[in-house]
């Protein structure tokens, strides 16, 4: 694969992401969709470096997650004339983020005998397009775009029909020899092997640099870029709890996984929020936060806590039909764009899903196990109870008191389930299903929020009402298996039509059903068959359809591919129910295709062709990657094949580290817990593989948590 075939490098921080190509570049040519974004715009659509009139050659080019830095290797391409030889000089081009501006430092080093005068340009370009028409949505008009020359650089402006000035300021540090409207030319002197240091600052906030005074040198700015960068990565491996086995492939996803969800999260007011996905969706998502904080539960809870934070400042208190809000429910999407500002699309503030609510429930009562963080949990009950009031009011307004959703926002989402393209839900026959929809994992998630609510408030000696919802819970399971299963598929029905109907097809949905203990153990087994026959789990993973449906497709977004965060969840689910070999399967298959992708980053999706020995997964050309809930699987599946658990003893309230039936996968024969915490008490342990069993040795703990394995 060229270097122009490689797929984008990405940096986030804040509300700014880049998409980079390996010179560390923003080529429309090669990637259109790239650039830098800063607040659901796009800043910077075209950044460009000539040495000698050429683009330099690549040598190399990471991207070092760790940190947060991108670096390419170059050398100047050129040969004849006034230049020197090819790879004569050599340039290290190391870029980094912070909330508001881009930095960029260039380190030349010319290895000619005689000192060289290189000649070096800059192009660059803002279009200040909105996220969405980057994604090909067309628009009637556009603002004002205008240029300024300044002492070192340019000054790009746009004021958009919002009425708000966007602007780019790139930054030299020296006054260029010659500028227009988007290039910027001059002059460095290089002696013999001394390394000329320059740097670029592309700056995003509305009024001046935002890192420092504006008499701080670019040179200044990549220096305090760079502190601010590693700090911000060092803390996140601090406050987690680490992994590592003495397998080096698996030890890489785990690490690129952990950098990825760190990338992607934003410390908002009320912590660390895991964006979704870059370049779709890098902004709060209610579903994929939950699910993403969910995954990270047992290693990284400072996340649960910033989610369920945000959510509940978020959360609908009046009806808007013009972005689906009604009072309780929780946010689908967040978004700071021109176009959302304007309400040419509804996701300023879009409440458009069905499921977000009743895992923000869930999530809350799994972090109060979690955490024991009883002072917050309390703080969030008036968001929780009105979540469940939302959740009932919905169940009793329909026809047959199952949770359902039918759009009323003019361009919202036609489907309101983690599948929410517009053909994901469909009869056996194709038929698009119509009416108020209720999907079969919308009613787990619903069961799973009342046993949630019921352990929050036990917690807070609210008993009675404990008992009311686990009655409601008992009543809704009952209803669930009798309406959703299908004897002719073998498993539940995707879902029921407005009129009630089975929508009797085969799909991963049923999968999340076992993860809140909703299925009758007389029916897990078919479930898991379904889910692991060949005509849906591919190898790689399990499809979002069989592809024994009508609308099966392998190249579809939902109808067929193959999504990471679903694969996890199914997981945890067969693993409640003690199939852990199902759930060994399913990692395997996640972790054979985390090393066929580059820089072990599963995507948000791939195609669900099925596996052949001389290939490897089929990419699906436009998914997001990083996407936060798909670097949150692996440690999902960790979860689900190791048994684990925390929590406290009811009766001694001591902390308790659980294990049930831990295995672990063929190629691993030790796995390393280190720092994991629950207030106070810490604890370091090592799984280890022996002749028959998987072990657990406690390496280090606090006096007051105790290990508990369960076979």
């Amino acid at each position: 694969m060229s270097h122009d075939q490689l797929p984008p490098f990405v940096l986030k921080d804040g509300e700014t992401f880049a998409m980079l190509d390996s010179r560390g570049e923003i080529c429309p040519e090669t990637h259109p969709d790239s650039g830098i974004f800063h607040r659901g715009t796009r800043h910077l659509s075209r950044l460009q470096l000539l040495l000698w009139q050429r683009p330099p050659t690549v040598l190399s080019s990471t991207e070092r997650g760790e940190m947060g830095l991108h670096v390419s290797h170059l050398s100047n391409e050129n040969e004849g004339g006034t230049a020197p030889s090819r790879g004569s000089v050599h340039l290290e081009r190391s870029t980094l983020l912070t909330p508001t501006s881009c930095v960029q430092q260039l380190s030349f080093t010319s290895f000619e005998a005689e000192p060289v005068r290189m000649p070096l340009a800059l192009r660059c370009d803002a279009d200040f397009r909105d996220i969405f028409e980057v994604r090909g949505m067309p628009r009637r008009r556009r603002g004002a775009l205008a240029a300024r020359a300044l002492a070192d650089g340019l000054e790009l402006t746009y004021r958009g029909l919002d009425g708000e000035d966007r602007r780019t300021l790139l930054r030299l540090g020296v006054p260029p020899e010659h500028r227009g409207d988007n290039h910027l030319s001059l002059h460095l002197e290089l002696e013999p092997r001394v390394t000329r240091r320059f740097c670029l600052v592309l700056d995003f906030h509305p009024h001046g640099p935002a890192l420092a005074a504006d008499t701080a040198t670019p040179a200044d700015l990549f220096d305090a870029a760079l502190a601010a960068t590693i700090e911000r990565f060092d803390e996140a491996r601090r406050c987690a709890a680490a992994l590592v086995t003495d397998n080096p492939a698996l030890n890489g996803w785990i690490q690129r996984s952990s950098s990825d969800v760190h990338l992607l999260s934003s410390r908002l007011e009320h912590g660390l929020y895991p964006f979704a996905g870059v370049p779709w969706f890098s902004c709060p998502f209610g579903r994929d936060g939950l699910i993403t904080a969910r995954q990270l539960l047992l290693v990284e809870p400072r996340l649960a806590r910033g989610v369920l934070g945000f959510l509940a400042e978020n959360q609908a208190h009046q009806h808007d039909p013009a972005s689906d809000a009604e009072p309780g429910k929780i946010l689908h999407e967040a978004r700071l764009g021109e176009m959302a500002a304007l309400g040419e699309v509804p996701f300023r503030q879009y409440y458009g899903t069905v499921d977000a609510t009743p895992l923000f429930v869930m999530l809350a009562g799994d972090y109060l196990e979690r955490s024991a963080d009883r002072g917050f949990i309390a703080g969030l009950l008036p968001a929780l109870e009105a979540a469940m009031a939302w959740i009932r009011a919905a169940e009793a307004a329909s026809f047959d008191g199952f949770l359902r959703y039918r759009r009323a926002a003019q361009g919202g989402l036609r489907n309101q389930g983690w599948k929410d393209s517009d053909d994901a839900v469909h009869h056996a026959d194709g038929r698009f299903a119509e009416g108020s929809i209720a999907l079969c994992e919308v009613q787990a998630y619903a069961y799973g929020a009342r046993r949630a609510m019921a352990r929050i408030l036990s917690a807070v000696d609210r008993q009675g009402e404990a008992e009311t919802l686990l009655e409601e819970a008992s009543d809704l399971r009952r209803r669930f298996h009798a309406a959703f299963w299908s004897d002719a598929i073998g498993t539940y029905a995707l879902a029921l039509d407005g009129d009630g109907q089975p929508c009797a097809v085969r799909s991963s949905n049923a999968g999340h059903c076992l993860l809140t203990g909703i299925v009758p153990a007389g029916a897990v087994a078919s479930v898991a068959r379904q889910l692991l026959a060949p005509t849906i789990f591919n190898g790689w993973g399990v499809r979002t359809l069989d592809e024994r449906e009508v609308r099966y497709n392998p190249m579809s977004y939902h109808n067929g591919s193959v999504w990471p965060h679903d694969n996890a969840l199914i997981g945890l689910g067969l693993a409640r129910y003690g199939r852990t070999a199902d759930a060994m399967r399913i990692f395997s298959g996640l972790f054979d295709t985390a090393r066929a992708m580059p820089m072990l980053r599963l995507p948000e999706l791939f195609c669900g062709f099925p596996r052949r020995d001389d290939e490897g997964p089929t990419l699906y050309p436009v998914a997001c990657s990083p996407q936060a809930w798909a670097s949150g699987s692996v440690f999902g599946l960790l979860e689900a094949i190791t048994g684990m658990a925390i929590g406290r003893d009811p009766d001694s309230d001591r902390v308790q580290v659980r294990f049930r039936n831990p295995v672990l996968p063929r190629p691993v024969n030790l796995l390393e817990i280190s720092g994991l915490r629950l207030g106070e008490e810490e604890i370091d342990l090592q799984l280890h593989r022996s002749e028959h069993d998987v072990g657990v040795l406690v390496r280090r703990r606090t006096p007051g948590v105790d290990v508990v394995i369960l076979k």
